[in-house]
């Protein structure tokens, strides 16, 4: 895991935990990289200094190692999120438009995946529109 610090362009910072390099920038160019603070997505990496290993820091890695149950109820949640997404409709940023329409029934009832920004799903909820996040798992545990 990579701990990155990070601040919005309202001058939050806060820190990010990513698998890699390469998922950081992927979430961040997928707009998914949100301030905690105020929901900005502008975001970026300040710098940091380079973390050394010591014996300390092993063990302490060594009890991150997910165990069987663990991984078990990870794939379970897979699994799960993998059902939710083949029996629904991704509308993308359409999200919110389409999930009012089925609220205040102006489109038939039906699963809905997409993007929202925080201050969206907030207008949802209190309009009494149940949404949830769906995570983005790991490919593996180790």
């Amino acid at each position: 895991m990579i701990r990155y610090s990070l601040r919005c362009d309202n001058a939050h910072e806060f820190e990010g935990w990513f698998s890699e390099s390469a998922d950081y920038e992927r979430q961040q160019a997928l707009g998914l990289v949100n301030c905690p603070a105020c929901g900005s997505a502008k975001v970026s990496k300040l710098l940091m200094a380079p973390s050394v290993s010591t014996a300390r820091k092993r063990e302490a890695a060594h009890a991150l190692v997910a165990t069987t149950e663990q991984r078990e109820a990870l794939q379970k949640l897979k699994e799960a999120v993998a059902a939710i997404r083949a029996n629904s409709e991704d509308v993308g940023e359409r999200f919110p438009e389409e999930a009012r329409k089925i609220h205040y029934g102006e489109a038939d009832a039906r699963g809905l995946v997409g993007q929202a920004s925080p201050a969206e799903v907030r207008a949802l909820v209190e309009e009494g529109i149940e949404v949830a996040p769906i995570p983005v798992l790991p490919d593996e545990v180790n």
